[in-house]
């Protein structure tokens, strides 16, 4: 994995994937492309779409467990907290081999920066919440959810996706 080329792609994936809006709809549409795309491939995955102490959306797919639902939080913590993917604040950890406790003083019980949590976004707001997946490998959560943007928003998911990893 080339770290540095897949932090570009996903500075240029936060930075374009910006609603034009938020209201409950508009989370209600994230979260339930998300489960059409989850349920047609047959993942079994929780998908969580939330503003900042507030859930909009939440399911779990069959085969997902009790223990998605808490990486959905873990996630979602991490990219409150630090206001980007819980992917990117992974990648940036392992480039300088350090940890969320070692930098930051936070808690793998209340942290989680594997792929899969993302920043909502919004045109003049900034960041207000996140969209969460769980339970599949890390890229690939973080991936369902730019795919489901890209759709949603209107942009290329070819152009904007992380590239292919060797072997996939």
């Amino acid at each position: 994995m080339n770290i540095t080329r897949d932090l570009h792609q996903i500075a240029q994936q936060e930075q374009l994937l910006v609603a034009p809006h938020f209201d409950a709809d508009f989370g209600w549409q994230i979260g339930t492309r998300l489960h059409e795309l989850a349920k047609a491939r047959g993942m079994a995955i929780a998908i969580d779409v939330r503003t900042f102490g507030h859930s909009i959306f939440f399911c779990a797919l069959a085969g997902a467990t009790p223990d998605n639902a808490d990486w959905v939080c873990r996630k979602s913590n991490t990219v409150a907290q630090f206001r980007c993917s819980s992917y990117a604040v992974g990648l940036r950890l392992a480039e300088c081999a350090s940890t969320l406790a070692d930098k930051f003083g936070l808690s793998n019980a209340d942290y989680a920066t594997h792929g899969g949590g993302f920043p909502l976004t919004v045109r003049g707001a900034g960041v207000i919440g996140s969209i969460t997946v769980s339970g599949l490998p890390q890229r690939e959560d973080h991936e369902l959810i730019v795919e489901a943007l890209c759709a949603l928003l209107g942009h290329d998911y070819a152009k904007l996706g992380l590239p292919h990893e060797e072997g996939e």
